[in-house]
């Protein structure tokens, strides 16, 4: 009798697993040098099912550094030896891998018309969560999943957010600006025209190197000209980001830029806190109907401590929840990038940015 064992994918698997791939699927597939990728990559669990010493199946759980988050890339169970419960298997030790990983949410899409597949998730728990058109290579639709791979503590609390990709390196802060002015005013329209007009108004001037990115400050006078009301936090009263420009020139026009948005926001009466924003702040703030811009740094996430503004889009007792504009191609899709999980534990350290320890977040409200 043939018993099935899963074990963590080596690379002499290879060739099994492109041959179990090109017999599994007709579109969609991973190629070979995906595999190789992947087998020698980190953050991900890549589980095999061995049956009478063959690969017999695979699965590939994907695990997005800075969140809680898990996402279960491919499934694939060898034609002809469907119907044993392989891809349960498969699924319940990659769902431990994910757990023992320290994840809290397991995602997956699956395609609309993949009854036993559907049928199966559902019964280890998985709840439908959303649609995604025209998501496969054969235009069809994708059902998305998520299961809580820890033990409930509250029922989350999201907002309808629709999100956007931002469209050069430099624009997070118009990208997150336009989700949450769309989020409370279905009226008002992104467009790339509006992302760049939006940095325009908002930038910096200078970073590190290149674009500038966009003070808080800038983004509120922003949204207050279109007709949102706005407050802003801010930890320190000294000017931001200058710790990151090294020329005297460069720096005296920062600080130029950051005293104008200052007097300006004194002028438009747009409510500057100078003091440490709190989970608790946000939480209020995201209860009430607002919408928060928090800046946190990417370290945790690429290990390159840049700047980068999010959008607040959920809560529960464990996890604030992100909309962040800015996939890795190389490892993410833009469903990656929705309502990802950061445990409390973990987000006060990632909202503080640079040297300075910069802790800012811009509260958007619909009216002005």
């Amino acid at each position: 009798m043939n018993t099935l064992a899963v074990r963590p994918a080596q690379s002499a698997d290879l060739e099994g697993l492109v041959a179990l791939e090109n017999a599994s699927f007709a579109t969609d597939k991973l190629s070979r040098r995906s595999f190789r990728h992947w087998l020698s990559s980190e953050h991900r669990a890549l589980l095999v099912a061995e049956w009478a010493g063959l690969v017999a199946g695979y699965i590939l759980i994907i695990y997005h550094p800075g969140t809680r988050l898990a996402r279960i890339y491919s499934l694939a169970v060898e034609p002809q030896l469907r119907g044993n419960g392989i891809a349960k298997t498969l699924m319940l030790a990659g769902e431990q891998a994910a757990r023992d990983d320290g994840r809290l949410y397991l995602r997956l899409e699956v395609s609309v018309d993949n009854t036993p597949a559907i049928r199966l998730y559902e019964a280890l728990g998985f709840q439908k969560f959303g649609l995604y058109r025209d998501y496969y290579q054969d235009h069809k639709d994708a059902l998305r999943y998520q299961k809580r791979i820890r033990r409930y503590r509250d029922t989350p609390q999201h907002r309808s957010v629709h999100w956007l990709r931002q469209t050069t390196p430099f624009t997070c802060g118009p990208a997150a600006l336009m989700m949450a002015m769309h989020a409370l005013n279905k009226t008002y329209l992104p467009s790339r025209e509006q992302e760049i007009e939006l940095w325009r108004e908002a930038t910096t001037i200078f970073m590190t190197s290149g674009h500038g990115g966009c003070h808080p400050i800038g983004l509120a006078l922003a949204a207050k000209r279109r007709q949102f009301s706005v407050e802003v936090w801010i930890n320190q009263t000294g000017s931001l980001f200058i710790d990151s420009v090294r020329s005297d020139d460069k720096k005296q026009i920062v600080e130029l830029v950051d005293t104008c948005f200052k007097r300006e926001a004194a002028e438009q009466g747009v409510a500057i806190h100078y003091a440490n924003v709190t989970q608790n702040d946000l939480i209020a703030a995201f209860e009430a109907g607002a919408i928060p811009l928090i800046l946190i740094s990417t370290f945790s996430m690429d290990r390159k401590k840049a700047p980068h503004w999010v959008v607040m889009s959920g809560f529960d007792n464990d996890c604030l929840y992100m909309h962040d504009s800015d996939p890795d191609d190389g490892r993410q899709n833009e469903l990656d990038c929705q309502f990802i999980p950061i445990a409390r534990e973990d987000f006060d350290r990632m909202s503080c940015f640079g040297k300075s320890r910069l802790r800012t977040a811009v509260i958007v409200r619909p009216g002005a």
